[in-house]
């Protein structure tokens, strides 16, 4: 296949591939500050468009669930930006009433579409309601957060701490359910729900990716990984799984091709 972006390659790293959710579209987003959309024929990949957002090089960005926006937040910004692909405008959210952050970075959205979950410093998780883009609530885990994943019925979120614990919470009431330690996980980086709800992998900062069952997650304080996966040396970075849970990709942006299917 030719390069999906072969008609405007980033001026910079390049953070963000994603395919639309409904279209045969990609976007690419990165640290040159341009969200970029492309028509993906396998012949020329004609360009659909790109945005510009002056200053802010592109942290994350995201499609959201109906495919209709594509949410941004930058490197050292605390404010976000939604491009309304209908009507193609370029909104700034500038402040998030309730939300005291230096800095946005990580978040992740409901596969429902209902909920934007931001991940704040100091162990403070946002839950914001799409649709307004305003704060519901705020949670804390102890330590400091660095990842967290809805289940696949957006009911829970686990979060993952840096130290190694996983927080698992009910979306509803925003109560922890229950905790339990990542089996000799040093530092944890990344975490993932499986789409039939049956899995749940915590990648962490020696490379070890652990694969649980969710029953375990949820009873158990030291719940025992149904595999262990060791094949990265460097840091994971990336753990997600594929539709039918049958290929789990364990990936670290800490060396070249370090990504492996399981």
């Amino acid at each position: 296949c030719l390069p999906a972006n072969q008609e405007r390659f980033a001026n910079g790293k390049l953070v963000t591939v994603q395919f639309h959710p409904s279209a045969q579209v990609v976007m690419a987003a990165g640290h040159d500050r341009s969200v970029s959309l492309f028509q993906v024929d396998g012949i020329r990949n004609p360009k659909i468009q790109s945005i510009y957002l002056e200053s802010f090089p592109i942290y994350k960005a995201r499609f959201s669930v109906d495919g209709e926006q594509v949410i941004a937040t930058g490197t050292h910004h605390s404010m976000f930006f939604v491009y309304d692909m209908m009507a193609g405008n370029i909104i700034p959210i500038p402040k998030v009433r309730g939300v005291e952050e230096r800095f946005l970075r990580n978040f992740e959205l409901s596969p429902d579409g209902s909920f934007m979950l931001l991940i704040g410093t100091s162990g403070y998780l946002h839950l914001l309601s799409m649709k307004t883009k305003e704060l519901i609530s705020t949670m804390k885990v102890n330590g400091r957060c660095t990842a967290s994943a809805f289940t696949p019925d957006s009911s829970k979120i686990y979060s993952y701490s840096k130290e190694g614990e996983v927080f698992i919470w009910d979306v509803r009431s925003r109560k922890c359910l229950h905790k339990f330690e990542d089996e000799g996980s040093l530092e944890g980086t990344c975490i993932a729900v499986s789409k039939n709800n049956q899995y749940v992998a915590c990648g962490s900062s020696s490379g070890v990716v652990n694969l649980y069952t969710t029953d375990a997650c949820l009873k158990e304080n030291r719940p025992k990984p149904v595999k262990a996966i060791m094949n990265l040396v460097t840091s994971a970075t990336c753990v997600t799984f594929n539709p039918t849970t049958e290929i789990l990709a364990v990936a670290s942006r800490d060396a070249d091709e370090a990504v492996k299917l399981v």
